[in-house]
């Protein structure tokens, strides 16, 4: 049967790619076929073949379905900022409906499992009062959250369980990302996560000196999603 995730983080550079492509390879490894999707993109660099975005090429390393590029990730951005401020820059209507059928397209190729990787965090704005939220609203899909490890991410993984409940989406299972592991009473924080987050916890990743998709997938349990 084939399985699809919505894959969000407590904020921007907590490692959703990272994990994202890790989970893909965990998936991989299990003999599954794979698939992604990163919608929106910003921060890409102009190649001969077009913008291209470092996530969405570490996504597509990870799929074995034969996907090109623009399926993945059918709006770029050249500058590092907001995709909502790129868009408006570009002269790009940045809609949920501009980007829920290539969604769509990608999810009815049924992989064994795909993701689809949002931007930033989960309330991210796209252009009128559209969010990046309500395209995982739209897929109706379950949410895979990246917790960046850090001072403060309690209140960012707990604030963001609300709201993604709120949404009526399930939470399908978190992953701890180390990004500080000198954070003060590290284990009494993941203790506290795990006690308040209401779905299991898929990893713990520590902070590795080469965050290769193979190297993560060791830390991961895609076993423990429904």
């Amino acid at each position: 049967m084939s399985a699809a995730y919505f894959i969000t983080g407590t904020d921007t550079d907590v490692g959703k790619t990272t994990i994202a492509a890790g989970l893909l390879h965990a998936a991989r490894q299990a003999g599954k076929s794979t698939a992604a999707g990163k919608p929106v993109a910003s921060g890409c660099q102009l190649t001969p073949k077009g913008l291209r975005n470092a996530d969405a090429l570490a996504l597509l390393a990870e799929c074995s379905l034969s996907l090109r590029y623009d399926e993945v990730n059918p709006v770029a951005f050249e500058p590092a900022i907001a995709p909502h401020l790129a868009a408006r820059e570009a002269g790009v209507a940045l809609t949920v409906q501009s980007l829920l059928k290539p969604m769509q397209q990608i999810l009815a190729r049924q992989a064994d499992f795909t993701l689809i990787e949002g931007a930033g965090g989960w309330r991210v704005p796209l252009a009128d009062q559209d969010n990046l939220s309500d395209l995982a609203m739209a897929l109706k899909l379950p949410v895979i959250l990246v917790v960046g490890v850090r001072l403060g991410c309690i209140s960012h993984a707990l604030l963001t369980a609300e709201a993604i409940a709120r949404d009526g989406l399930p939470l399908a299972g978190w992953v701890a990302n180390i990004i500080d592991p000198k954070t003060s009473r590290l284990e009494e924080n993941l203790a506290t996560l795990a006690e308040r987050l209401p779905a299991p916890c898929l990893g713990r990743v520590p902070k590795l000196k080469h965050a290769r998709a193979d190297a993560v997938a060791e830390y991961l349990q895609l076993d423990l999603l429904d």
